[in-house]
């Protein structure tokens, strides 16, 4: 005898807030709705956050090499290390920007 399908809870026309998305798809499954799914198109305007500094070349392997062995992205490397950095600038008082790490 093949096992009957479950009911499955009609999808909302419209969530009020993310609040109530995010209950609805904590407790279903995004499988059960296949049939209404349907691909969409659409631009996305983003602004890099990021600043570009040079590095020397030789420096450049040699964090290349510890991240490696880190296991870790250098730019992951050099971020914590630029963190740790600044915090003990902050913590000295010789940093008095207001601006925090996020």
């Amino acid at each position: 005898m093949a096992k009957s399908k479950q009911k499955i809870k009609a999808l909302p026309e419209q969530f009020y807030n993310i609040e109530a998305a995010a209950e609805f798809w904590n407790t279903h499954s995004l499988t059960d709705y296949e049939d209404l799914q349907r691909d969409m198109e659409f631009d996305v305007e983003m602004e890099s956050g990021k600043n570009y500094f040079v590095i020397d070349k030789e420096f450049s392997r040699d964090i290349d090499e510890l991240a490696q062995s880190e296991g870790i992205l250098p730019e992951t490397l050099v971020n914590l290390w630029l963190k740790e950095k600044v915090l003990e600038k902050r913590i000295q008082g010789k940093l008095t920007s207001s601006n925090k790490m996020a």
